[in-house]
C-alpha cells in the first residue's frame, strides 16, 4: 500500500542520571496501599509554613520523597501542593529552594501529562520564572568554599531547569508560556556553564531539545548569540559520557532550529549535526560499559564503606534491580514508549553508572534525530499513506521530493542530508547498533541490582537503531544504501534477529521496530527484483507471531511483508504451494482481525499476490480465493459503515473506501479468469 512513514520521535524524558520513574513507581512485590489517613500530604504541607528553614526543607525533601509512589499524588492535588510549593522556589534559604524544585519535579515527573497541566495551571511557571531568572543573575557571584565543591546557585537551577523541561515536555501551555516569557536566553545561559557543570548543561540541553521541536514562534526568537552557544557545545571536546550526551542533544537542537540559520551557514551545520551523531553512534557499549562496571568496582575497593553511605542508596539499587517499563503513549494512532526519568534517587557517588546510562541516552537520541531527520514534517498517520496503491512499483513516485528547500521533505531527503548520511557511514552505524548488546554487557550489568535497569536501555538502543534503519530504507534508494550485496547483507542480518532464537522474539518494542525495518528493506529489495532470504516456514511463524500482537503497526506491516513477498514469488515457477499458505494466511487476517486497517492492508497484499500469472491463478483456485472475497465483500463494506467514523481517521476512511472499490474490481478480475 505504499511507503509506511515513520512518526516523529517525541522527546523522551531522560535526564543526566537517567533513573525511571516506573522504577520507583513499580515494586517487587505488592506496593502498600496508602489510605487518606495514612498519607502524609496534610502534615507535610504544613511544615511548609514552618519559620524554621530547616523544617520547611525537610518537608520539600520529604514530598519529594513521598511522590514517587504515585498513589499518594491526588492526596497532595487535593489540598493544593502546587499553590503551596510554588512560593518556596523564592524561599530565602537556597537549601528550600533546591528541595522545593525538586518536589515540584517529581510531581511532575511521576503525575505526567495531566498532573503537568495542573501544575500550569495552577501558576506554577511564576515563581519558575523568577527562580531561574535570579539563579542566572547569581551564578557567578555565588560562594564555593571549595573547588571540588557544587554551586548551591547552579543545583538549585539545574533542579528548575529539569522541572522546567518536565512541564514543557507534557503541556502545550507551558511551551507558550516559555515562548513569552524570554526563558530561552535564560536556559542557554545554563547550557554555556558547560565546561565546569556538565549535569546542569546538559539538562539544560534536554530542556532546549524539547521547546525547540515543532515550535515555529520560538524560532522566530532564535538569535546568533543562541546559534553560537550552540555550536560552541557542538565543537566542545570532553571525552565524557555526558560531555557526548551534551554534544547530541545540540545536534538535535540545531536539528530543530535549522531554518532559523542562515542559508549560508546551513550546509556546514548540517555536516557538523550529523558528524556529532556518527561520533555519538562509533562508541561501542559492548566494551565501554563493561569496562565502566570494572572502574566502578575498582572505586569501590578504594573507597571507605563511610562514603558509600548515602541515605538513598539501598533502596535505589532494590529499585533499578527492576526492568523499566515505560508507560504508553498514542502518537499518531501508534502505541509508543514515553520514558520518564529523574536524578533526585541515584546517589551522586555512582559517577560510572551515571557514565554509562548517559551513553545510551546519547546513543538512543542520536538514532531518534536521525529517524526525525528521515521522516515528514507532516504529522499524519503512520500506518497509512494518505493514497493506496496495489502496485509495489508505484512506491517510488509517492516520495518524490517537491522542490522545497529545506533540509528536508516528506518520504524523500534533500541532496544534502542524504550526503550527509551517507559521507558519515550512518546507514552502516545504524545496521550495527541493532544487533543485540555483547553479552559481556549484558552479564556485568546482572552483577548489580543498581545496573541491571541498564539492560533494558541496550534493547531500547536496538530497537530504536531498526527504527532508524527502517527510516533510511523508506528514504533513500538501492544505490546510495551499497547496491544489491549491502542489502541482502542486511536482509540476512535481520533475519538473524527475528529467526535466530529459534523462536519469535514477543517482546512488542522490538517487533514492532524490526518487523517495520523488514517491511521496508524487502519493498526496496522487491522493487529491484533482489532475491529474498526468507523460507516460506519463517514467513508463517513471522505472521503467526504478529497476528498474536497487540500492536496494530505490527500486524499491518507483517501482512505487508506477505504481500510484497507473494507478489514476488508469483512470478516465479514452481511457487503455487507456497502462495496458497500465504493466500490462506492473509484471508484470515482480513476475515478475523479486529481493526479495519489491518483488513483492509490483508486485502491489498492480497490483491499483489493473485494479481498475475499462473502460480497465483493455480493457487487461488486451490484456497478458493474468489467465493472467499465474494463472502467477505459485504462483511466488509458493513464494517466500514458501522466502525468506520469516529474510529478511524479521515486518511484512513479515505484509503478503505478505495480497498472497498478495488475489492469490488478485484473479484471481477477473478470472475473473468474463471470464465476463460
Amino acid at each position: 500500500m505504499g511507503k509506511t512513514k515513520t512518526a516523529k520521535f517525541k522527546r523522551p524524558q531522560f535526564n543526566s542520571v537517567g533513573l525511571p520513574v516506573s522504577a520507583v513507581n513499580e515494586a517487587d512485590g505488592p506496593e502498600e496501599e496508602l489510605d487518606e489517613d495514612s498519607c502524609p500530604a496534610a502534615e507535610l504541607l504544613e511544615k511548609l509554613q514552618s519559620p524554621s528553614a530547616d523544617i520547611r526543607e525537610f518537608a520539600c525533601a520529604s514530598i519529594s520523597r513521598v511522590v514517587q509512589q504515585t498513589q499518594t499524588i491526588p492526596g497532595f492535588l487535593q489540598r493544593d501542593a502546587v499553590r503551596r510549593l510554588g512560593p518556596m522556589l523564592l524561599d530565602g534559604s537556597l537549601a528550600v529552594r533546591e528541595t522545593a524544585a525538586g518536589a515540584l519535579r517529581n510531581l511532575s515527573a511521576c503525575g505526567g501529562q495531566e498532573v503537568c497541566e495542573d501544575m500550569v495551571k495552577h501558576d506554577v511557571m511564576t515563581p519558575l520564572m523568577m527562580l531561574l531568572r535570579e539563579c542566572c543573575a547569581g551564578f557567578d557571584t555565588a560562594a564555593v568554599a571549595m573547588k571540588e565543591q557544587s554551586n548551591p546557585v547552579e543545583d538549585v537551577a539545574n533542579e528548575a531547569v529539569n522541572l522546567l523541561w518536565n512541564l514543557c515536555e507534557n503541556s502545550g501551555q507551558a511551551v507558550s508560556l516559555f515562548n513569552k516569557s524570554g526563558l530561552l536566553d535564560v536556559v542557554v545561559q545554563c547550557l554555556e556553564r558547560h565546561h565546569h557543570n556538565v549535569e546542569l548543561a546538559v539538562s539544560a540541553a534536554h530542556c532546549l531539545h524539547t521547546v525547540t521541536e515543532e515550535n515555529p514562534e520560538l524560532l522566530r526568537s532564535m538569535n546568533p548569540a543562541v546559534l553560537g552557544a550552540l555550536e560552541k557545545v557542538l565543537l566542545s571536546s570532553e571525552p565524557d559520557m555526558a560531555h557526548t550526551l551534551l554534544r547530541t542533544l545540540a545536534a538535535g537542537t540545531l536539528w530543530n532550529v535549522k531554518t532559523s540559520l542562515p542559508a549560508a551557514q546551513q550546509a556546514q551545520t548540517l555536516n557538523a549535526v550529523v558528524a556529532t551523531l556518527s561520533q555519538c553512534l562509533d562508541l561501542d557499549t559492548g566494551v565501554l560499559i563493561p569496562e565502566l562496571r570494572r572502574a566502578e568496582k575498582a572505586h569501590s575497593r578504594n573507597t571507605t564503606p563511610a562514603t558509600d553511605a548515602e541515605p538513598q542508596a539501598e533502596p535505589v539499587e532494590e529499585e533499578m534491580d527492576r526492568e523499566e517499563e515505560a508507560p504508553m503513549e498514542k502518537k499518531n494512532g501508534k502505541t509508543q514508549k514515553v520514558d520518564g526519568d529523574f536524578a533526585d534517587l541515584l546517589p551522586r557517588g555512582k559517577e560510572e553508572l551515571r557514565e554509562a546510562t548517559a551513553l545510551l541516552t546519547a546513543q538512543q537520541t542520536s538514532l531518534e534525530i536521525i529517524v526525525n531527520m528521515c521522516c515528514s514534517d507532516d504529522p499524519s498517520d503512520d500506518e497509512w499513506e494518505e493514497e493506496s496503491s496495489s502496485d509495489e512499483s508505484d512506491m517510488a513516485a509517492d516520495g518524490l521530493c517537491d522542490g522545497a528547500s529545506h533540509l528536508m521533505s516528506p518520504l524523500c531527503l534533500s541532496a544534502e542530508v542524504q550526503g550527509a548520511l551517507i559521507n558519515y557511514s550512518i546507514p552502516e552505524k545504524v545496521l550495527k547498533k541493532s544487533t543485540f548488546p555483547s553479552q559481556e554487557a549484558i552479564d556485568v550489568c546482572s552483577e548489580s541490582p543498581s545496573w541491571r535497569g541498564l539492560k533494558k536501555r541496550m534493547q531500547r538502543v536496538q530497537s530504536r537503531a531498526l527504527t532508524c534503519l527502517h527510516s533510511i530504507l523508506s528514504t533513500m534508494d538501492a544505490e546510495s544504501l551499497g547496491g544489491e550485496a549491502a542489502l541482502q547483507g542486511a536482509a540476512h542480518h535481520l533475519s538473524s534477529l527475528v529467526f535466530g532464537a529459534g523462536e519469535i522474539p514477543k517482546d512488542e518494542e522490538f517487533l514492532e521496530a524490526v518487523i517495520s525495518a523488514m517491511r521496508s528493506l524487502l519493498q526496496i529489495m522487491a522493487s529491484k527484483n533482489i532475491s529474498q532470504c526468507m523460507t516460506p516456514q519463517q514467513l508463517m511463524s513471522l505472521s503467526e507471531a504478529a497476528t498474536c500482537c497487540d500492536i496494530v503497526s505490527v500486524r499491518v506491516n507483517a501482512v505487508a511483508i506477505l504481500g510484497i513477498t507473494g507478489s514476488t514469488l508469483a512470478k516465479e515457477k514452481g511457487t503455487a504451494q507456497t502462495l496458497q499458505m500465504i493466500g490462506n494466511a492473509l484471508l484470515q487476517v482480513a476475515t478475523k482481525d479486529s481493526n479495519l486497517v489491518v483488513n483492509g492492508e490483508a486485502l491489498d497484499a492480497l490483491f499483489d499476490v493473485f494479481a498475475d500469472g499462473e502460480e497465483a491463478e493455480t493457487a487461488a483456485k486451490t484456497i478458493s480465493l474468489l467465493p472467499a472475497l465474494k463472502a467477505l465483500q459485504p462483511v466488509f463494506k458493513a464494517k466500514i459503515r458501522k466502525e468506520g467514523r469516529g474510529s478511524y481517521s479521515p486518511e484512513q476512511l479515505c484509503v478503505l473506501d478505495n480497498i472497498k472499490i478495488n475489492l469490488r474490481r478485484f473479484i471481477g478480475y477473478l470472475e473473468k479468469l474463471v470464465k476463460k
